[in-house]
């Protein structure tokens, strides 16, 4: 195990999160180096149960999204577990939570109240929507903001919307969220005081989409004209060679003459209207139905060495078994062994980030449900009989997945 302790060693994080937008902030916190408390109900997170082929509460999403977290069971709707939540709090450096509103008062977990307890904390609140609109009591799942924020009409194009098939959501507002968690720590070192932050799935990918999305209703008072035409081109996709399939990109002017040249189109490359990106761009079907038809005619490994000897991005279309072989992820070292001590050997992605002076840990593996309870709150002064009060004995055994909403 290396040595190197991360940017954000000795930060506290205690989440009280569940599926994965929180789990992935605070896992790239823990990646930094954080230590990070994961408090669970009693049943705990659902994702411990998506997949879980051994039964043993250990799914391989939980596994991924939770390396290197204290797992502390508590029952925060019970006066003595919120007791202990807030013997948590105050020796945290971040509380992250994604919460409804209304939950959040119910629990007294608000802002105001964990503040008043805690000045120096950084209170992150990540939800589905902003607590100033009306859809904040609204429940928010990926697949739920992939719908509402213009994401999924998005990706299907001219058909039907569609959802990219992963958490896109969930992932990209987690980064999200790290960002902002990072910027009101830089604040407090500079004021000495904590904050709230609220992070919304909604408007974070309304924001997301738009930078390139919104086209013509940048200029106030315009109406639509929405959209990218080089992305909703039904011809952008990978493309088949003659043996495989290829993601190639051609964007620059100097990248679209030389493929024109490398396919003995002449009448292309002279087009005065194609030496532009705008002359390319009202023209964008017919282009890229072109590179579909000239890439079909040699393989995808004659095609990335023509490609790449004139500088135009191209490279193999990977399946997701493919990365565990991948040259170049090899090469880096993105995976990492773990030696897991119920679930034994494990690959997991490391942080794909570096820091050439402070590093960053190579992280345990994901703990079991309530693993750390006893250690973690009696290190805030709670004896065992307080223990087994704020949150006891799992409820359910790790083969019986409690009910709930899909992950």
């Amino acid at each position: 195990m290396g040595t190197a302790r991360g940017p954000l060693a000795d930060l506290t994080v205690v989440e009280l999160t569940s599926t994965f937008l929180g789990p992935y902030c605070s896992l790239l916190l823990a990646q930094l180096g954080a230590r990070v408390v994961k408090v669970e109900p009693p049943e705990g997170d659902i994702v411990r149960y998506v997949a879980d082929e051994r039964r043993t509460g250990m799914g391989p999403a939980f596994l991924n999204f939770n390396r290197g977290k204290e797992s502390v069971v508590l029952d925060v709707g019970a006066v003595a577990g919120r007791e202990a939540l807030d013997r948590l709090i105050d020796g945290a450096d971040v509380f992250l939570h994604n919460m409804r509103p209304a939950a959040m008062r119910r629990l007294r977990i608000d802002p105001d109240t964990v503040l008043a307890r805690n000045p120096r904390v950084v209170y992150c609140h990540a939800v589905g929507f902003g607590s100033a609109g009306p859809y904040r009591d609204e429940p928010a799942y990926d697949d739920v903001v992939q719908g509402v924020s213009g994401l999924a009409a998005v990706q299907g194009g001219r058909g039907e919307p569609e959802y990219v098939r992963t958490q896109v959501v969930d992932k990209t507002v987690g980064v999200m969220a790290v960002a902002a968690v990072l910027a009101a720590l830089h604040e407090r070192d500079v004021s000495g005081v904590g904050q709230a932050v609220e992070v919304p799935m909604f408007e974070s990918m309304a924001a997301f989409l738009l930078m390139e999305q919104q086209g013509a209703r940048v200029h106030a008072g315009r109406t639509g004209g929405t959209g990218y035409a080089r992305t909703a081109s039904p011809y952008r996709k990978p493309y088949r060679t003659a043996d495989d399939t290829i993601s190639v990109l051609l964007y620059t002017d100097a990248q679209w003459a030389t493929f024109f040249r490398l396919v003995d189109r002449p009448d292309l490359a002279d087009d005065p209207a194609l030496r532009g990106i705008r002359g390319r761009t009202e023209r964008i079907d017919e282009l890229y139905a072109l590179v579909e038809t000239e890439l079909a005619a040699r393989t995808t490994a004659a095609w990335l060495e023509l490609l790449r000897a004139h500088a135009i991005p191209a490279m193999p279309v990977n399946s997701v078994e493919d990365l565990f072989a991948d040259e170049h992820l090899t090469a880096v070292g993105l995976f990492e062994d773990v030696a897991h001590p119920t679930e034994g050997p494990l690959v997991q992605a490391r942080l794909p980030w570096t820091f050439s002076r402070s590093g960053a840990p190579h992280l345990p593996g994901a703990p079991a449900l309530g693993e750390h309870s006893g250690p973690v709150l009696r290190s805030v002064g709670l004896d065992d009989a307080a223990v087994r009060a704020a949150g006891g004995a799992p409820q359910h055994p790790a083969g019986e997945p409690p009910a709930g909403p899909p992950a």
